[in-house]
């Protein structure tokens, strides 16, 4: 029988990402044993989310037999996001994909000519990178 502590400490990266993305609408619902393996049950508000939550899985274990997963994702492929205080284009790249540099995509997303010129409380679309 699996050892599920084992497998959720192996797993930690991806079970981070709930509490991690709960600003958003993010859930975990479940993380127990399914015969030997880790079963996730979640739901994400968008494909950019799902997308980055799937990068991780892959991150921990490309072949991800130890996994089961039903993640569902409830909104659209975009994720809206308000610009916080102390925000810039590269900090909500890192949010959202796990990395800074693609700040520009959300720029031309969002028809920001200046990525240095946003402003708290500006609402934009975090796009699913391609």
């Amino acid at each position: 029988m699996a050892d599920l502590q084992q497998l959720k400490t192996k797993y930690a990266p991806v079970l981070a990402l709930f509490p991690h993305f709960a600003p958003q609408g993010a859930q975990l619902q479940d993380a127990s044993l399914d015969g030997d393996k880790l079963l996730l049950k979640g739901s994400v508000p968008s494909t950019v989310i799902a997308n980055r939550v799937w990068d991780v899985i892959k991150q921990v274990d490309p072949a991800f037999s130890d996994l089961h997963h039903e993640i569902a994702t409830t909104g659209g492929a975009e994720q809206p996001y308000t610009i916080a205080a102390g925000d810039n284009l590269s900090k909500v790249s890192q949010y959202f994909y796990g990395s800074a540099s693609h700040y520009e995509k959300i720029a031309q997303a969002n028809n920001i000519s200046d990525p240095n010129k946003i402003h708290a409380g500006q609402q934009i679309n975090i796009p699913v990178l391609s």
